[in-house]
C-alpha cells in the first residue's frame, strides 16, 4: 500500500500533525496502521523539550539557491553539515570526518542519486541491484520506478549468481528484521550502505560504520519524518559530485528550511550529549521506551507462542551507552507459527500491517511498526491478544 492510500486509511484515525496536544480518538471499530514507520513515538520527547528547538526564519532568509559554493554539495547548508559532523562524533556510529557530507530530500532521494552514480553510463545492459532478503520493500519498487536504463532490479542477494558487475544494498540493521547485516555477495560489487537505523535508541553502537556510501535519514535518528531531510556520508570525490548533480538535477537542491530545522534539533541534541545530562539524553530516552514497548509485545507473543513467533536478538557492548544493552528494532518481525498468511490474520482484526512478500520472503511474516502513538500500540497489543488461529486451533 502506497503513501496515499494509506494516508486515506489514516484519516479520522490518527490526530493532526499540527494538533500534537490532544492524542489520536480510537473506537473499537477503527482500523490501526501499523504499515508505516511513522516515528510518532518520540512527539513527547521533542514537546517537552518546549522552546529549544523553535527556529525564527524571516521572510528575507534563505532566498538564494546556493549555501555554500566551495563545498561539493553546495546547497547543503553549513549548519547543518556541522550539526551532522557532531552527531556522528558523538554517537560514534559513523566515520564522518574527512568524507563528503550530501543532503538529500529524504535518504529516498540520496538512494536514487546512489545509483546514478554508481551505474557505468556507457554499459551494454543496466547494473544489477540486489539486497539481501528480507530486504526493504521500497527497495524494488524504487529501482524500478524510472524504468532506467542504467541499472536494474535483481532481487535476493543471497540467491544472486549473474556475472558481472552489480551494486549490492545493505541495510543494518535490517528493515524489516532488525538484523545486524553485512554484504552477501562479495565479488568485487559496489555497495550503499543504508544504515538509517544505527543509533543508540534500537540498537547497541558496536563501532564506527566506515563505507564507501553510508545512508542516514532525520526521520529515524530524531523522528522527525515531516522535515524529508537525509544525509549520505561520501568517500570518493566523484561520487560525490555525481550524486549531486542528480539532486541538482531532480530537485535543485533541498529546503533550506528544513535544513536549518533539523540543524537546530541535532543542535540541542548534541547539546545534552556533550553535556553528559543523561536525564535529558535522547538517545537513552528513545531506547527506554522502545525496550518498554517490546517488552509487552513480547510477553503477549509468548502468550500467544502456538500462533505467533519473533526473533531473539544478541546483547552487546554499547559503546554509546558504555554497557550491555539490547536491540529494540522499530518494526516487530512477526512471523505465523501456522504458516499462515499473516497480514489478512490481523486484518481481520482491522490490524494494517505490510505483508512478507513485499520484502521478498513469505506471506507467513508480517511488519508491524512499533514507533506510533500509545494510543495505537495499546490498541495493538490488545488487538493482538485476541487474534486467534483461522482454523480456530490456538493449541
Amino acid at each position: 500500500m502506497g503513501f496515499e492510500n494509506a494516508a486515506q486509511v489514516c484519516n479520522g484515525i490518527l490526530s493532526s500533525a499540527t494538533d500534537r496536544k490532544k492524542s489520536a480518538s480510537l473506537s473499537s471499530g477503527s482500523i490501526i496502521n501499523l504499515d508505516h514507520g511513522d516515528p510518532t513515538i518520540f512527539e513527547t520527547y521533542w514537546r517537552n523539550q518546549g522552546g529549544k528547538c523553535t527556529l525564527v526564519i524571516s521572510g528575507s532568509d534563505v532566498m538564494s539557491y546556493f549555501s555554500d559554493t566551495g563545498n561539493i554539495c553546495w546547497f547543503l547548508e553549513p549548519k547543518l553539515d556541522i550539526a551532522i559532523r557532531n552527531v556522528h562524533r558523538l554517537v560514534g556510529n559513523a566515520v564522518a570526518n574527512d568524507r563528503h557530507i550530501l543532503v538529500g530530500t529524504g535518504s529516498t532521494q540520496l538512494f536514487q542519486a546512489a545509483l546514478f552514480a554508481l551505474s557505468p553510463p556507457d554499459a551494454d545492459e543496466p547494473i544489477s541491484v540486489v539486497s539481501a532478503a528480507p530486504y526493504y520493500s521500497s527497495f524494488k519498487e524504487e529501482v524500478e520506478f524510472l524504468r532506467s536504463r542504467l541499472y536494474k532490479w535483481e532481487g535476493d542477494a543471497n540467491t544472486f549468481h549473474k556475472e558481472g558487475p552489480y551494486i549490492e544494498v545493505v541495510t543494518s540493521p535490517s528493515n524489516p528484521d532488525g538484523t545486524i547485516r553485512r554484504a552477501v555477495v562479495n565479488r568485487g560489487g559496489k555497495l550503499i550502505h543504508d544504515l538509517a537505523y544505527y543509533w543508540p535508541q534500537y540498537t547497541p553502537i558496536t563501532g564506527a560504520a566506515d563505507h564507501d556510501i553510508i545512508l542516514f535519514t532525520f526521520s529515524k535518528c530524531t523522528g522527525h519524518a515531516g522535515s524529508r531531510i537525509g544525509w549520505a556520508i561520501v568517500k570518493d570525490e566523484q561520487v560525490a559530485r555525481k550524486m549531486t548533480k542528480f539532486i541538482e538535477l531532480s530537485s535543485i537542491g533541498v529546503s533550506k528550511e528544513s535544513q536549518l530545522r533539523a540543524a537546530k534539533i541535532l543542535e540541542v541534541l548534541n547539546d545534552s550529549l556533550e553535556n553528559d545530562t543523561r536525564s535529558d539524553n535522547f538517545f537513552e530516552y528513545g531506547r527506554r521506551i522502545m525496550a518498554e514497548r517490546w517488552e509487552k509485545l513480547r510477553k503477549i507473543v509468548e502468550s500467544r507462542s502456538k500462533i505467533f513467533g519473533l526473533l531473539e536478538y544478541p546483547k552487546e557492548f554499547c559503546n554509546f551507552s558504555k554497557g550491555i544493552t539490547g536491540s529494540y528494532p522499530a518494526f516487530a518481525w512477526l512471523e505465523s507459527k501456522k504458516n499462515e498468511d499473516i497480514a489478512n490474520l490481523l486484518g481481520a482484526h482491522k490490524m494494517l500491517t505490510r505483508t512478507g512478500t513485499r520484502f521478498g520472503t513469505e506471506p507467513k511474516y508480517v511488519r508491524i511498526s512499533m514507533m506510533s502513538r500509545d494510543e495505537v500500540f495499546n490498541l495493538f497489543l490488545e488487538r493482538l491478544a485476541a487474534v486467534k488461529a483461522s482454523n480456530g486451533n490456538d493449541h
